[in-house]
């Protein structure tokens, strides 16, 4: 109670300034990655999806692991069944950032199932990275807001023109999800633990890539934070002992 007490009176002494750096980083993170939905709209046409079927998966689903995973899956041959279902494992990390948002910015009852829609990486990660609730709270709606529109338009605009588009590899857009949210991840390791944890669940989810059905790895690299924390211990008992 303390802890949120103080929280709130910080959010009464920011700044339109504050208000202002919140904003710019939120746009950013949301421009950068929105710009990957022409890559799954891409995709998505080439793996056989209907633009319908296309634009009902960004405005639906709105997780573009999620998304990339089911129609990465069906292109290769899976049956619909099994690609939804390394779709699911893979979005069943929001699950978690959902826990941790929902005390953190505190929203009203009757706005928590729209805001739900937006529980994603870049959300998440712009939400937690601010020191008050009020900056994570526009931060989380001008990032969810602004990348939810970019997305929906440019898996549309994806989808329009694949054959014009070509080869989303030679653009890079597909990996521009995951290098800003490593951008906003990286400051935030700063004790030893943080950075060997970040650095096993990097290992155990390359590792188990190749052997293990989609969304699965990501999951199981959740391991590393407790294997890291219960050798941490060891050795801080161990410590105490001498």
């Amino acid at each position: 109670m303390a802890d949120r007490t103080a929280l709130e009176d910080e959010d009464v002494d920011i700044g339109g300034k504050a208000d202002r750096a919140v904003v710019r980083d939120a746009l950013g993170v949301g421009v950068a990655v929105g710009l990957s939905g022409f890559a799954f709209g891409v995709t998505s046409a080439g793996s056989g999806l209907t633009l319908l079927q296309t634009c009902a998966l960004s405005l639906l689903v709105f997780t573009g692991a999620s998304q990339f995973a089911l129609v990465g899956a069906l292109a290769a041959g899976a049956g619909p069944f099994t690609a939804a279902a390394g779709a699911l494992f893979l979005g069943v990390r929001n699950s978690f950032y959902g826990l941790r948002l929902s005390q953190l910015l505190a929203l009203p009852r009757a706005v928590r199932p729209f805001a739900a829609q937006w529980v994603i990486d870049e959300t998440a990660a712009v939400a937690l990275a601010q020191p008050t609730r009020r900056g994570a709270r526009l931060g989380f709606v001008v990032t969810g807001l602004t990348l939810y529109l970019l997305w929906n338009l440019t898996t549309l605009l994806g989808a329009l023109g694949a054959e014009a588009i070509g080869d989303t590899d030679a653009w890079g857009l597909d990996a521009a999800g995951p290098a800003v949210f490593l951008a906003l991840l990286a400051p935030m390791l700063k004790t030893g633990t943080e950075r060997a944890v970040a650095g096993l669940a990097v290992l155990l989810g390359l590792g188990l890539l190749p052997v293990l059905p989609a969304g699965v790895p990501v999951l199981l690299a959740a391991l590393a934070a407790p294997a890291v924390l219960w050798a941490d211990g060891r050795r801080r008992g161990r410590e105490d002992a001498r």
